[in-house]
């Protein structure tokens, strides 16, 4: 069972079952997955022809369970590693600082490469526009020439051209033609090689110097015309562009390749309603005229010449740069431009960047030692933000760490733990504010506690006073009585005591006590136990009538005692004022009502030490006030109290009450006397209990929801 117990808790704690919607989905696919691979398998043994059919729902509900355990994998690795605020940081500098530098140093590093592999190519094609410039002004000025030779009438003479080529290798392999209104008069071609002169065909506007493709060859052609006298001449220049012309460029640059086929450019709006064919990769390309399609067919372009090598490196980081561009070709047999060439060529960085920097001469050593120390400037900007990052991570991480730590120790109920608190900063402000936080909470939970001492305290007091308050009321043939007693809160200081001195005399008592709490509850006790003690007992009375306890010179005259059934409530009442006075502080005293009822003669006997009036109701609706006595008890030595007797007649009501009865208020004032009065007077037909029950909750309405704010207290009596 124990194991059964672990073995649960762990899985629990790993996470199973499922908690999650996905996980519950995810895993429920991969059962379904696992039944139908099974299922597939054994239609496979028995040779059933649904297995095909399963094994496509099986792939299907396989990649559904790749996506959701993926996701589910992905979500418990971000729990995980993100848990720790520590990490968060670290993933949230790598999104804000690291991502953005590795995207700006990788568009800065493909830019630079775009920029190396464009300065390579412009170098093969500035090469060729030199040569073409080159070819177009010899064969401008040579037109020239033979134009002013032809009008003089001398002929066109060839054997000044072969010097040319034995003096200028540039002429080496140039081939020129002459036309002299449309008719052939010179062929001028390398020595050794036997060509058919080019024929100069209609679309031709002079000057021309262009990249041509003549017979599936490529060549630099320069053509211009000039006007001879009344004719018109015609000359032409023609140089391969073949494997030695690319040697030539290929001079300190590196490797240089042709592609001479395979190119085709193609219009777009010529193409707008055709598809790409399948297979064919394209370029787009932008011309004066519109956008245009380069396709590079479908088979891979075949190189036609290569010429020079790749130059090693020079040192490290000296990568290597391959770049293509394309050259526009004219067909010379019609004119149009849609089948360029390629150039492609490789070479290394050090070698563009003396082509680059070889124009600058002295300048250049000075150009790079700043763009070095910008570097290391950079370099260490870069790394005294990095410093500074971490510092202040790991100040938020600290600070987070000992805020954590020091919850783990609060929730472990150790409030003394403080943090130690290093730095003037708002993590600081919130690490004080957390150890001013526990010291509240340190003091608080010792204010609880002995809060809870104190209740528990009151609690027994109340059960002790619950005690006091007569529970089983012996009542007389003549007269009915009933008390009741609600605190204000868990203690009383008002008291009511019905004492039964023999089988038809009955002393009532009913008395408030100044404050609330525990020592109102105590000073009632003590009253309490005087008045059982004093009407119980005996007790010394003076031999003149003075009052109990006056003092005659410097003693007092004591005479003969009285037993407690002889003991008059004025009497009981002065001994108590004299002995409160003597052993409570001064702002301590009580009101206390004393009624001693006997039943032969129906009459009470009462002195009321400044209590409010109990209030005799009779059967007809009349009232008595008993009133007579003196002030409150307890306040004033030396004090004498009168007595008063009231008779009392069949189905009269004696009511006695605390000031928390009439004093209570709300927005209509107190409740008072009067209102007590004609409650008791419309039910005084009822029992003494139900009577209590209808004042109380006449009271409690009239309190509302508000906080009752004194004891009540009453004390009914009947007779019958």
């Amino acid at each position: 069972m124990d194991r059964l117990l672990y073995l649960r808790a762990r899985l629990t704690h790993a996470g199973w079952p499922p908690r999650t919607r996905v996980g519950r989905v995810a895993f429920f696919v991969l059962g379904l997955d696992i039944l139908l691979f099974a299922l597939q398998k054994l239609a496979v043994l028995l040779r059933i022809s649904s297995g095909e059919t399963l094994g496509g729902w099986v792939s299907f509900l396989t990649f559904v369970c790749f996506v959701l355990f993926s996701w589910l994998l992905f979500r418990w690795l971000r729990n995980q590693l993100l848990w720790r605020l520590r990490n968060r940081l670290i993933v949230t500098y790598v999104f804000i600082g690291v991502i953005p530098v590795v995207l700006l140093v990788t568009l800065a590093g493909t830019a630079f490469y775009l920029f190396a592999g464009q300065f390579a190519t412009f170098i093969v094609t500035s090469g060729l526009n030199s040569d073409l410039k080159s070819l177009g002004a010899a064969n401008s000025a040579i037109a020239h020439e033979l134009a002013a030779s032809f009008q003089r009438g001398g002929p066109a003479e060839a054997s000044a051209l072969e010097g040319l080529r034995k003096s200028d290798q540039a002429w080496a392999d140039r081939q020129i033609c002459v036309w002299m209104d449309s008719k052939l008069v010179l062929n001028s071609v390398p020595p050794g090689v036997t060509s058919e002169p080019p024929r100069w065909p209609s679309f031709v506007k002079p000057p021309l110097r262009d990249v041509v493709r003549d017979h599936d060859r490529l060549f630099l052609r320069a053509a211009d015309t000039v006007q001879a006298g009344g004719a018109k001449l015609n000359m032409l220049s023609s140089e391969p562009l073949d494997q030695h012309l690319l040697e030539n460029l290929a001079v300190n640059l590196g490797e240089i390749t042709l592609y001479a086929k395979g190119l085709t450019l193609r219009k777009v709006d010529q193409q707008s309603t055709k598809a790409t064919p399948e297979g064919d990769s394209s370029v787009r390309v932008r011309k004066p005229d519109g956008q245009y399609v380069l396709d590079t067919g479908k088979e891979p372009l075949v190189p036609t010449f290569s010429a020079g090598t790749v130059p090693p490196a020079q040192r490290t980081g000296d990568r290597l740069v391959t770049f293509a561009t394309s050259l526009f070709v004219v067909n010379w047999e019609s004119g149009d431009m849609n089948s360029p060439a390629a150039v492609s060529v490789q070479t290394r960085l050090s070698v563009l960047y003396d082509r680059l920097f070889a124009a600058l001469g002295e300048f250049a050593p000075a150009i790079e030692f700043a763009l070095v120390a910008m570097v290391i400037v950079f370099a260490v900007i870069e790394l005294f933000a990095l410093m500074i990052g971490v510092g202040l991570t790991r100040t938020i991480t600290r600070a987070v760490a000992n805020l954590y730590h020091a919850t783990q120790r609060v929730n472990r109920g150790d409030f003394s733990h403080r943090i130690a608190v290093k730095s003037k900063d708002q993590l600081a402000a919130l690490e004080t504010s957390f150890n001013s936080m526990t010291e509240s909470l340190q003091k608080l939970l010792a204010e609880q506690k002995e809060k809870q001492r104190l209740e528990s305290e009151l609690a027994i007091a109340q059960e002790v006073q619950a005690q006091l308050f007569p529970k089983e009321i012996s009542q007389l043939e003549s007269l009915e009585v009933h008390g009741f007693c609600r605190p204000a809160r868990t203690v009383s200081g008002d008291y009511y005591d019905f004492l039964t001195l023999n089988s038809h005399r009955l002393t009532l008592a009913v008395g408030d006590i100044s404050g609330k709490g525990i020592s109102a509850a105590l000073l009632m006790a003590t009253i309490h136990s005087a008045v059982r003690a004093y009407s119980l007992e005996s007790i010394p009375v003076q031999s003149m009538p003075a009052a109990v306890g006056a003092v005659v010179g410097s003693g007092m005259m004591l005479g003969s005692s009285l037993t407690g059934p002889e003991v008059s409530p004025g009497a009981l009442l002065s001994l108590l004022n004299h002995q409160l006075y003597e052993s409570t502080p001064s702002e301590k005293y009580a009101t206390l009502f004393l009624g001693i009822y006997d039943g032969e003669s129906r009459t009470i006997t009462y002195s009321n030490g400044g209590h409010l009036p109990p209030i005799i109701i009779g059967e007809n609706g009349g009232i008595r006030r008993l009133e007579a006595g003196g002030t409150v008890v307890g306040l004033f030595d030396n004090m004498a109290y009168d007595e008063g007797s009231a008779q009392l007649k069949a189905g009269d009501i004696f009511l006695a009450y605390s000031d928390g009865v009439t004093e209570p208020e709300n927005d209509f004032g107190e409740f008072g006397e009067q209102r007590l009065i004609e409650l008791v007077r419309e039910n005084q037909h009822l029992s003494l209990v139900r009577i209590s029950e209808i004042v109380t909750a006449a009271v409690d309405d009239w309190i509302g929801a508000s906080e009752q704010p004194d004891d009540i207290t009453l004390v009914l009596a009947r007779a019958r």
